[in-house]
């Protein structure tokens, strides 16, 4: 895992550069303090998955223009929207090693922050010039806006089918991994069949990702991860491994599960409990599993295209997005 991270660092690093650059040079907020909480969440590391997928899905398309650097900012900045957003409604008080904004600052500021993120996200896509590219972004912020709504409403819901799992990492995940493949393929001027090639590699290697994040919530510690292992858990957020566990345990194991799930302050030893639960009935390997073949599937939407370097690169972003640890 570490030789295939290093692998694409080395093959990406102009563009992670580029893109750090633009960042920063994009983010023209009129008030010092905007930009003292926007950095906040945007400088903090972060792996940058999202623009990169711009970036190497325009130049797969053939795009040899000077903006994709800027135009990838977008989905950065609609990335650190969303988590200045979802750490205050779940109380969150870690985010990449690092306090929440709105415990730094105040609730308000971390909001409108976000707000002004979404709306600068909003204003490149506009400098794109291309109607296909505003339309994305728009139904971008729709999905990931209802998705949040969706998993509030279901929250701590042990009754959570897995479907209605999929619906919610589609709205908050996986929309914005296939936008921003689909918004490189529309800025190279790409045909529709091969946009849709990349949307749909985006899509399933969205849905991976979101999978690989759930069961690290329950594997990694908190100096790998960046917040508290168990966070999820005790947010009351319902995810595959736990879906699957709790269909497939026998009633006295289900029950001690749920009891554990609904203590929102369990212990360690309980926490520990409920995860070799997990893996004793199959819900860490069902949802390995089911990010394998969702990475199968964004490879396999790969093929139509010539081998080539950047090919080889999204490649092992996809395999790299299920083996990750952090």
């Amino acid at each position: 895992m570490t030789d295939l991270k290093q692998k694409i660092l080395a093959a990406v690093g102009d563009d992670l550069k580029a893109i750090e650059k633009a960042l920063a040079e994009n983010l023209n907020p009129y008030f010092d303090l905007v930009s003292q909480v926007a950095g906040h969440i945007l400088f903090a590391g972060g792996k940058r998955l999202r623009p990169l997928l711009m970036v190497q899905c325009a130049r797969l398309c053939g795009y040899s223009g000077n903006h994709t650097a800027r135009f990838s900012a977008i989905f950065e900045y609609l990335h650190a929207a969303t988590l200045l957003h979802d750490d205050l409604i779940d109380g969150a008080d870690m985010r990449r090693g690092r306090q929440v904004a709105n415990q730094l600052w105040d609730n308000p500021t971390a909001v409108l922050t976000g707000d002004f993120l979404l709306a600068r996200g909003l204003s490149i896509a506009a400098d794109t010039g291309l109607c296909e590219v505003i339309q994305t972004i728009a139904r971008i912020t729709e999905n990931m806006s209802q998705g949040e709504i969706r998993q509030l409403e279901k929250k701590g819901d042990i009754s959570l089918s897995e479907n209605d799992y999929l619906d919610v990492i589609r709205c908050k995940t996986a929309v914005l991994f296939e936008g921003a493949c689909r918004t490189g393929a529309l800025v190279a001027g790409a045909t529709t069949a091969t946009v849709q090639a990349l949307n749909d590699y985006g899509y399933h290697l969205g849905l991976a990702f979101q999978m690989a994040d759930d069961m690290l919530d329950y594997t990694q510690d908190i100096s790998s991860l960046g917040k508290h292992a168990g966070a999820d858990l005790r947010e009351g957020k319902m995810t595959l491994p736990l879906i699957h566990a709790l269909s497939r345990a026998p009633e006295t194991d289900r029950q001690c599960m749920v009891a554990i799930l609904e203590n929102r302050n369990f212990t360690e030893t309980e926490f520990a409990t409920l995860v070799e639960m997990l893996k004793r009935h199959g819900g860490i390997a069902y949802t390995e599993a089911q990010a394998t073949a969702h990475i199968q599937k964004a490879k396999t939407a790969l093929l139509p295209f010539e081998d080539s370097p950047t090919r080889e690169i999204l490649m092992d972003i996809a395999d790299y997005a299920r083996v990750r640890k952090t």
